[in-house]
């Protein structure tokens, strides 16, 4: 039976009251384990996450809490972005409003509340230090603490031991060596995430001004050097090759060593990435096999490269005029593809730390004879105890994880505004009142990677499930993190349920040159499995051409 609340869970803010779902449902789609929650986002990735409010301006340190500090909340085992503390961005940053936050990172969603102004919102002293951290995103030309935390995170799994070898003691001992690192890492990826919204926001006014705003879009396509859709494009390579061959299991031997870190909710350490299970890779590239030669994402990237450049060029033709304003463009520009692909870079960097935790809790897993799922119940607190008595903990985490499960089954709700509802009130997947579209009915999101494509819709909702996908369908899912990304070369377009400007689905349709909508609330539902419909990413529209 669900309980009335979760035993990681927090208390909301009433100073700080608004949460979504929106984004985070990116990161952490599942309830997250409480090893996870305990031993990897309390003390790393959330001060990370508070130290980069405090680094940027957006907040002074007495307005967060000093351990669970207001930049997310944590109900019914669910990360939810505080959208209050999100809004002080656009409160406090020069020429920003709360508005532009909401566009920029929780896309369209209806149930999203009007933002409400208090006296001490209003800070000249942030507004003042915000202002310099902008500038310094806009000016910046490389981010070279980036690379460092790539080295940093190469070398951890460069220097793994044979964890086999290692006792209980040693095994939780190097899952808490990792928490400075991931607090750094971390702190370095919203830094860079909140930055991409500044170069976007200067292309947006200028495109605005010059009466094209889908302009941004085509500005923000095949930006080079994103390492999420790296593997992407090792999958690809290897789906050209026999599945017995010598040079697929060299290649694929090389694939895991650099990529097996990532997966489906690769963010709790609970969940199997393509290292732990390998054939949640190999299913992937089987899912390209059937893919023709024409859909190399390498000869996407170069067609919309040409178009990218061409843009850049009418842009820059059409202020020839105005020096300023081209300046502008100019930095804009290098900005925003910086920090977009810096974004992602950043991400993939934690990820790999993060992997190095939960193959110490897999290991201890092995060594005390519990079962992966079973490991991740425990409490940080509470491993010293389980290390000197592990027995004494069998029926406390079996009965933890029936109850861990159940929770799988919520839906839980998109905004929560104060007040968390009792858990035994939250709506059950499968319970959506979401009504069926009919033909010739438009669906509005938010723009996410230009072009038009009309083609077969395929609903996945398991990207471990990819080979109902056919060459050429448009992919629709209710999110996307990078376990999602190998799915994308196959497709034709992506529809997402969720997401904004900053969402990986976005960055990566672009990359791999292909028209994405995003911020389609209940597209999943809605959407029939092979319904007919025109995505259209320049306008944000999926238009159902007809239905089965």
């Amino acid at each position: 039976m669900v309980p009335e609340r979760w035993i990681t869970d927090w208390e909301p803010s009433a100073k700080l009251p608004v949460y979504t779902r929106a984004n985070a449902g990116e990161v952490l789609p599942d309830p997250c384990s409480p090893l996870c929650w305990t031993v990897v986002w309390e003390p790393g990735v959330i001060m990370g996450w508070r130290d980069s409010q405090l680094s940027a301006g957006t907040m002074d340190d007495h307005e967060l809490h000093p351990t669970r500090p207001e930049v997310i909340g944590h109900f019914g085992g669910f990360l939810f972005i505080n959208g209050s503390t999100a809004r002080m961005f656009g409160v406090r940053g020069p020429g920003l409003s709360p508005e532009m936050i909401d566009a920029t990172y929780f896309g369209a969603h209806p149930d999203v509340p009007a933002y409400v102004a208090e006296p001490w919102h209003d800070s000249p002293s942030n507004t003042a230090k915000l202002g310099e951290w902008m500038m310094r995103a806009m000016t910046t030309e490389s981010l070279e603490h980036l690379l460092v935390d790539r080295a940093d995170a190469n070398a951890v799994r460069d220097a793994r031991p044979d964890l086999s070898e290692l006792d209980e003691a040693a095994l939780v001992a190097r899952m808490r060596s990792f928490t400075a690192l991931l607090r750094r890492m971390f702190e370095h990826h919203l830094d860079t995430t909140a930055g991409t919204s500044i170069g976007l926001g200067a292309l947006g006014a200028i495109a605005a001004a010059l009466g094209d705003p889908s302009l941004v879009l085509t500005l923000m396509t095949s930006i080079g050097d994103v390492d999420s859709a790296a593997p992407s494009r090792a999958m690809w390579e290897m789906s050209r090759l026999p599945a017995d061959s010598a040079e697929y299991r060299t290649k694929f031997a090389a694939f895991i060593r650099e990529f097996g870190s990532r997966g489906p909710n690769e963010w709790d350490i609970r969940s199997d990435t393509w290292e732990t299970k390998p054939e949640l890779a190999t299913v992937l590239i089987d899912a390209m096999r059937g893919a023709p030669d024409s859909e190399n994402p390498v000869g996407r990237d170069g067609k919309n490269t040409a178009l990218r450049e061409a843009a850049e060029a009418r842009v820059r033709s059409a202020l020839a005029g105005q020096p300023e304003v081209l300046a502008q463009f100019d930095m804009g520009l290098r900005s925003a593809h910086l920090y977009l692909a810096g974004r992602e870079r950043a991400k993939t960097n934690i990820i790999k730390v993060v992997h190095e935790v939960r193959m110490a809790a897999f290991a201890l897993a092995v060594r005390t004879g519990y079962t992966k799922s079973q490991i991740c119940m425990l409490l940080a607190d509470e491993l010293d105890a389980f290390v000197d008595r592990p027995d004494e903990f069998r029926a406390r985490l079996a009965q933890r994880e029936r109850q861990y499960l159940e929770l799988f089954e919520l839906e839980p709700p998109f905004i929560i505004n104060g007040v968390v509802p009792p858990l035994t009130s939250w709506a059950r997947k499968g319970e959506s009142r979401a009504t069926t579209v009919v033909a010739g009915e438009v669906l509005s999101g938010m723009p996410g990677a230009p072009g038009t494509y009309t083609g077969t819709a395929r609903v996945i909702l398991d990207p471990a499930d990819p080979l109902a996908l056919e060459p050429g369908e448009v992919l629709v899912a209710p999110f996307t993190d990078p376990a999602w990304t190998p799915l994308f070369v196959p497709a034709g377009a992506v529809v997402v349920n969720v997401g904004a400007v900053v969402s990986h689905a976005i960055i990566v349709s672009r990359e791999l040159g292909m028209p994405c909508v995003v911020s389609v609330t209940d597209a999943t539902e809605r959407i029939p499995d092979g319904a007919i419909v025109t995505v259209d990413g320049a306008t944000g529209t999926v238009t159902i051409v007809s239905v089965p």
